[in-house]
């Protein structure tokens, strides 16, 4: 049994901030890894990826940002950033435990009972920096396609060669399905994606990168206090892009490229599977919400006597389109079903009551409602840009800054609230 002040779950880019914030207020910690640093950056992203962010973005708290001047840069691989987050926890001597599993993380006293497969600790608070992303989602309908159809979770994905020969149907249109979709179709297959709900966007508008547009204008910075709905901000798609300069990747691009579009997949029977004729709405309502994120650009730039300093704004062409109801999987020759389906969160081993009715930790800017139980890396856990790298950071210093308070006071109430949840 050890004891320690604060452990952290997890060692992606949320524990290692959490870890540096921890450590500049002088508070004992470690961090616990299922397995390497960066874990899911490792195992679970395919072969090409690059990040969404551009670099000057993909920065942890107090290391140097890269200079951008908003121009459409360049993005690091999933390879780059693995070694980056090895680089980052060194050079500052973060306390990370690889290859220890959390096996239960139940109250005690005045604190917690961590239980992990290489050892049991006693610690006064924890970090639940697990991600938005933890375990894909694959919906019960995958079910009822035939068995001779290969299924797998967009997490499993390599590249097309590491899928069996033939067509792909992908099922999710948010960055990873159309990024998934644009590879396969690349190499030469035959690719049909499902699309439900989605929000497009350019990757450059008016000669800068569409996230240092919203940067400059105050959009990243918009508090989860500050929305009529927060649940919904939390579950709106990601936008339809790819870590590349110069490269619009959309509906419209994969469409003019031969990727067959659909409705979203509600039904299977065998091998023949059904679509909603919601295609054309979902387009429409993508093309609002993008007009409505351009105009908010063109408003600024007026608003800041920026037209003689930046282009004129071109914007993508609107893009309406109907598929078919139904596709006959094996008739089409299309042998792989890649699920591109979101995420949930899932914590078998917390002993606390801190869930929703969904499996969720009810949380106000990282506070749970039992003391000394926190998180990182929720989407939209504070601001808009909680869970992108260079953003769990702020989250990250508050969380540090709520458990000093906490270590300075000397009554507490182990089962009052920390702050008001959500």
């Amino acid at each position: 049994m050890q004891a320690i002040h604060t452990i952290v779950i997890g060692a992606g880019q949320a524990g290692l901030a959490a870890s540096h914030h921890l450590g500049r207020r002088g508070i004992e910690h470690v961090v616990i890894e299922r397995g390497r640093l960066a874990e899911r950056w490792r195992s679970q992203r395919w072969d090409s990826l690059t990040l969404l962010t551009p670099r000057w973005m993909s920065r942890l708290p107090d290391d140097v940002p890269d200079h951008t001047d908003g121009s459409p840069g360049d993005f690091l691989t999933a390879a780059e950033f693995v070694a980056y987050l090895e680089r980052y926890a060194r050079d500052r001597g973060a306390p990370v435990e690889e290859l220890t599993e959390v096996c239960s993380v139940a109250p005690h006293g005045d604190g917690f009972e961590i239980v992990t497969t290489t050892e049991t600790w006693r610690a006064s608070n924890v970090v639940i920096a697990t991600g938005w992303c933890d375990r894909a989602v694959i919906p019960p309908v995958a079910a009822d396609v035939d068995h001779r159809v290969h299924q797998l979770a967009s997490t499993e994905y390599r590249n097309p060669a590491s899928l069996p020969s033939g067509g792909v149907l992908v099922v999710g249109a948010s960055a990873t399905g159309v990024q998934i979709a644009d590879e396969l179709r690349s190499e030469g297959r035959e690719v049909v994606l499902a699309v439900g709900r989605h929000r497009r966007a350019p990757r450059a508008y008016r000669g800068r990168d569409i996230f240092w547009w919203q940067a400059r204008m105050g959009s990243f910075d918009v508090t989860i206090d500050e929305l009529p709905d927060p649940d919904a901000a939390r579950h709106e798609p990601s936008g339809q892009l790819i870590g590349r300069a110069g490269y619009d990747l959309d509906l419209r691009r994969l469409d003019a490229d031969g990727v067959e579009l659909t409705g979203r997949l509600v039904a299977a029977d065998g091998a023949r599977v059904r679509f909603a004729a919601d295609l054309a709405t979902n387009m429409l309502d993508a093309d609002t919400r993008l007009n409505g994120l351009l105009d908010g650009i063109d408003r600024f730039v007026a608003r800041h006597d920026l037209d003689g300093h930046v282009p004129a704004g071109v914007r993508p062409q609107p893009f309406v389109h109907d598929g078919p109801e139904h596709v006959d999987l094996l008739g089409r020759g299309v042998t792989t079903v890649v699920w591109a389906t979101g995420f949930r969160r899932s914590y078998p081993w917390l002993h606390a009551p801190v869930l929703d009715t969904d499996g969720e930790i009810r949380q106000h800017r990282g506070a749970t409602p039992w003391t000394g139980l926190y998180v990182l890396g929720q989407r939209f856990q504070t601001r808009r840009d909680s869970n992108f790298i260079g953003g769990v950071g702020r989250d990250a210093d508050e969380v540090a800054a709520h458990i000093a308070a906490r270590s300075r006071r000397t009554h507490i109430d182990d089962r009052a609230p920390a702050l008001a949840t959500t």
